[in-house]
């Protein structure tokens, strides 16, 4: 299927690596020109020679900033007046039993996963109304409807996501311009991928025995039993930035392998 993406401008934050590059390499795929980000130019410029590896006429820009600050939200919107596709990808994550959860890790993680992607939408809202098209989306988690008791802090702020997307989503009504979430599960990204050989270390044990233990404990109610590949997420995303999915507003879409019980 052709997305039509041809000639729009993307900007995914945090996507040197695992699920943002993917949708970085998604979005190339079909034509958009698309912005790298990531806290380093080191970082930025090796995703940038990855998907051109893989994608040699992809029209790519790297800019290196922190996209978790006020500070590193004014240099980007600098950098990049307008965009017509904005993925709020950054995010940040650290299990951490609630009581040993402090002020400045709560505030930290806040200002990375909700307030990164509110500075942003609150910018480029302006242009997508002034052409009448664009898509925001936020990459939340299931984690943001079932608060994951190793990590509250995250899954409060992947919970916020949602609300500000189909809050953002709410004034848009007669527009052409759409916001939604996409709650990924359990999924192989780079710091996961870290995270289940540290496992594997620790318990001296293959990775893969790792992976089985953690959904048999962890995630018995996954249907899909292992982590997704984050191109199993980017897809979906792609699509949502899609003029094909015009239909979809204010939505809480979920690519979380049936961990959720739930039916809507």
């Amino acid at each position: 299927m052709d997305l039509d993406l041809k000639n729009k401008v993307a900007l995914v934050s945090g996507s040197t690596a695992g699920i943002g590059l993917a949708i970085v390499e998604a979005l190339a795929r079909e034509g958009a020109e698309v912005i790298v980000n990531g806290r380093t130019k080191e970082r930025v410029d090796a995703a940038l020679a990855e998907v051109r590896r893989k994608l040699p006429d992809a029209k790519l820009r790297g800019i290196p900033g922190d996209l978790g600050t006020s500070e590193g939200a004014a240099q980007m919107v600098k950098a990049v007046p307008h965009v017509d596709i904005l993925v709020n990808n950054l995010g940040v994550f650290e299990p951490k039993p609630f009581e040993a959860i402090s002020d400045e890790d709560w505030l930290k993680t806040f200002d990375v996963n909700v307030m990164s992607g509110v500075r942003l939408s609150r910018h480029y809202l302006k242009g997508m109304r002034e052409k009448n098209w664009g898509r925001i989306v936020f990459i939340s988690s299931e984690s943001g409807v079932q608060i994951p008791v190793e990590m509250v802090h995250y899954g409060v702020t992947k919970t916020a996501q949602i609300a500000v997307a189909r809050g953002i989503a709410e004034g848009l009504s007669g527009t052409n311009i759409t916001s939604n979430s996409i709650l990924p599960g359990p999924t192989r990204s780079e710091g996961v991928e870290e995270f289940l050989k540290s496992l594997s270390k620790q318990q001296g044990v293959d990775v893969a025995t790792v992976e089985r233990e953690f959904f048999k404990s962890a995630r018995p109610s996954s249907l899909l039993q292992r982590f997704a590949r984050v191109d199993e997420v980017a897809s979906l995303v792609a699509f949502v930035c899609s003029p094909q999915a015009s239909g979809i507003n204010g939505s809480a879409l979920r690519v979380d392998g049936g961990v959720v019980r739930a039916i809507p």
